[in-house]
């Protein structure tokens, strides 16, 4: 790949590290298997890289090939993700520590999130991002009005785990 090329993936990936950041948040319990899946959905999106036609914003292309693989790598239970080595001496990523601890409402939210499916906690992301129900729909390739009957069921289901553990 060219250099340009490398620098923009770069450059785009600097600017919505978040996104892998709190999706790896919702699919992960510990800060390793929170890096290891950071580095394999960074993989997935260098990878897909070239053929992103920018048909769509980067972000919603990314959500996608994001959420397409935590939910390949947690719904057949792999405990060890397969990773390959990085050249990083290419470029050096301004990493921002994204660090859950910082707030206690973030962790209950997130414990309460995790006993949700896969596509349950991808709605829930992409809602807690003020993605539209449109947006949303495009994204997990959903129609909008399944969209939103799921994110009803969802919010009830949620309310009734936060009551258990005493809200937030």
């Amino acid at each position: 790949m060219t250099e340009k090329l490398e620098h923009c993936f770069v450059s785009l990936l600097e600017e919505h590290q978040n996104i892998l950041h709190k999706i790896c948040s919702l699919y992960t319990e510990d800060n390793e298997t929170h890096k290891d899946l950071f580095q394999e959905m960074t993989i997935q999106l260098w990878q897909s890289f070239p053929k992103f036609k920018g048909d769509s914003k980067f972000s919603i292309w990314a959500y996608r090939v994001c959420l397409n693989t935590a939910i390949s790598l947690y719904r057949h239970n792999k405990k060890n993700i397969v990773t390959v080595e990085w050249d990083t001496s290419l470029y050096q990523l301004r990493h921002e520590e994204y660090n859950p601890e910082h707030e206690e409402r973030l962790k209950v939210l997130y414990a309460s999130v995790r006993q949700l499916n896969d596509i349950e906690k991808a709605l829930v992301y992409m809602y807690l991002e003020n993605k539209d129900y449109e947006e949303i729909a495009i994204t997990l390739g959903i129609s909008e009005g399944n969209t939103r009957v799921k994110m009803n069921r969802i919010k009830t289901k949620l309310k009734n785990i936060l009551n258990k553990q005493g809200g937030l």
